[in-house]
């Protein structure tokens, strides 16, 4: 039987929603859609490109928690209310991931609140080095 775990970050949003940080099922690890929150404090910039660098953060403590880094991504969703919000968060996600180059889409979409100006969604293998 594939062994299943929970991981919580701490955000009050699992809590209320019923969700976790993300969940590691065998190998794979799914890391739920991941805002601009600081979720010691709970605040978030309102600039997009400090939102992006502190999601990363938050992604990158899930996969450490659950035994991988950003080379295990082989999957990443970027979602943004603003699509003229996405060019300039490049930087900061080439530096996570242009040597990974997982499969990638971004979706503009309407996100829970309207301080979030990007999510962001990983999929990681954790035999895939």
């Amino acid at each position: 039987m594939t062994q299943r775990r929970a991981i919580l970050s701490g955000s009050t949003f699992e809590e209320q929603i019923g969700y976790a940080r993300a969940v590691v099922h065998g190998d794979a690890v799914h890391v739920s859609g991941t805002t601009g929150f600081d979720y010691t404090d709970m605040t978030i910039s309102e600039d997009v490109v400090e939102q992006a660098e502190q999601c990363l953060r938050n992604v990158g403590a899930a996969l450490k928690e659950a035994g991988c880094t950003f080379a295990d991504v082989v999957r990443v969703r970027y979602l943004l209310p603003d699509r003229a919000d996405f060019e300039p968060c490049w930087p900061v996600l080439r530096r996570c991931f242009g040597d990974v180059r997982p499969a990638a889409t971004m979706l503009v979409c309407g996100l829970a609140d309207p301080r979030m100006k990007i999510e962001i969604e990983v999929y990681a293998q954790r035999s895939a080095r």
